[in-house]
């Protein structure tokens, strides 16, 4: 089975074209980061800013559920998924070719 280039992925499929996949509604923005309610635990509160992303960094970190990674970690966390499966499954939603990697 090939392997994937997961920094290609990330290259290819930036954070902020994962969260407008995810329906991420930022209630917040401040130079290059977002903040609004965590899509990992479900924050009910019209007015949570819980979840922060930093698009420079490519980087996410929610300060009430703890979850902290990168755009493949944050797609395979909610889609129940390995990372591996996440990746490919972010390149194929986002319509960019997946990087694979041929090990042998």
């Amino acid at each position: 089975m090939p392997g994937v280039d997961y920094k290609t992925v990330q290259s290819r499929v930036p954070m902020a074209r994962a969260l407008e996949l995810l329906g991420f509604a930022s209630r917040g923005v401040t130079g290059e980061q977002l903040r609004g309610p965590c899509p990992v635990h479900c924050s009910q509160s019209p007015r949570s800013r819980s979840f922060s992303v930093h698009l420079a960094r490519e980087v996410c970190h929610c300060f009430k559920c703890g979850f902290a990674g990168n755009q493949i970690q944050l797609w395979a966390a909610l889609n129940n998924m390995t990372v591996y499966d996440a990746a490919v499954d972010l390149c194929q939603r986002a319509g960019v070719e997946v990087p694979w990697i041929e090990r042998w």
